[in-house]
This record gives structure tokens, C-alpha cells and sequence, in this order.
């Protein structure tokens, strides 16, 4: 997870979910420093507990990640939701966080990463503050254009919203019963 609150509520209750239909699924979760920050003005640090081990970026390569994806301990990569930073660095192949580093580093290694935007569409867009307000957004085309790069990456699938996710398990494990 990123620096984005908008849809993190969302896609912290769709990941809750998941962790229930999926519970011998392995899920972490990884923040990035801004994430930490977001997450924790939201205050879902909790709820993110229920549904993996949380660990929180230290610098590009810590924890190890990008390893762990190479190495087959995980599927598949999954940024939900990612800010426009994040999503222009992968697009431009930078790699100088934890997630954008594992991001490239698990495409080396052919393992598949879902991004989901928070600048999906370019135009305006409302998300809610954690104190309920809502907060009005301009979806610049700039970034959209980013978003529309990773659509032509291989490996790189983009998700619209955090229902999406779910397909994502659907694909890559078992159905639960």
C-alpha cells in the first residue's frame, strides 16, 4: 500500500474479505513510508493485522520483497491502492522504493503485479477524509498517461476499483469452497 487514502478504506475491507475466503492464502502487507503515515491517519493499522503481517518499508530493498517475489514465496505482486508517484516510477522503470523496486524486480522474474490507481480516469474525482468529509480531486492527464504505459508492460495488469481484487484470487488460487 502507498501514500493514497483514496479507496484505502475500501480496499482494506475488500482485503478482509479475502483474508476470510482465502484463509491458507499467505497475504502481507507491505507499506511504504507514506503508506504507514495514511494508514495510520485513517486508522486501519488494526485492521490491516487482520489481515497479514504488516511491515513497513525501511529503504528500496527492506525488507526484502523484491527477493521473496523472484523466489517464489508469493504469486503475485499486488499495489492497492497506488499513488500517482508510484505509478509513474514503474512506468519509467524507477526503482528507488520498496514497492516500485519489487514491482521491477518481481517483472524480471515474471511474476505478475496488479496496480490498482488512484489516478485511474483523468477529470475530477471525491474521496472521503477519514473524518467523513469529502475531498475533491483533479485527475491530471499527466498521470493518466502513466496509468496508460503500464497497460502496454507486460506482466503489469491494472485493477479500476478494489472489488477487482477479488478476480485476482479467483486466478491465482483455488476457489473457496
Amino acid at each position: 500500500m502507498t501514500g493514497s487514502g483514496d479507496k484505502l478504506p475500501e480496499t482494506v475491507e475488500v482485503m478482509k474479505e479475502i483474508k476470510n475466503l482465502y484463509p491458507d492464502v499467505e497475504i502481507a502487507v507491505y507499506l511504504s513510508k507514506a503508506g504507514e503515515q495514511v494508514v495510520r491517519y485513517y486508522k486501519l493499522k488494526d485492521d490491516l493485522k487482520e489481515i497479514g503481517v504488516v511491515r513497513v518499508e525501511i529503504d528500496s530493498n527492506t525488507p526484502f520483497l523484491a527477493g521473496q517475489l523472484q523466489t517464489g514465496r508469493y504469486e503475485f505482486l499486488l499495489i492497492a491502492p497506488a499513488t500517482s508517484n508510484t505509478v509513474a516510477k514503474i512506468s519509467m522503470g524507477i526503482a528507488d522504493t520498496l514497492l516500485t523496486n519489487a514491482a521491477i524486480m518481481a517483472l524480471k522474474a515474471f511474476v505478475p503485479v496488479y496496480i490498482m490507481p488512484s489516478d485511474y480516469k483523468e477529470g475530477v474525482v471525491v474521496t472521503k477524509l477519514p473524518d467523513g468529509r469529502d475531498l475533491k480531486l483533479r485527475v491530471r492527464k499527466e498521470d493518466v498517461e502513466h496509468v496508460k504505459k503500464l497497460t502496454s508492460m507486460d506482466g503489469v495488469f491494472i485493477l479500476e476499483k478494489p472489488e477487482d481484487i477479488f478476480d485476482v484470487f479467483k486466478k491465482h488460487f483455488k476457489s473457496p469452497a
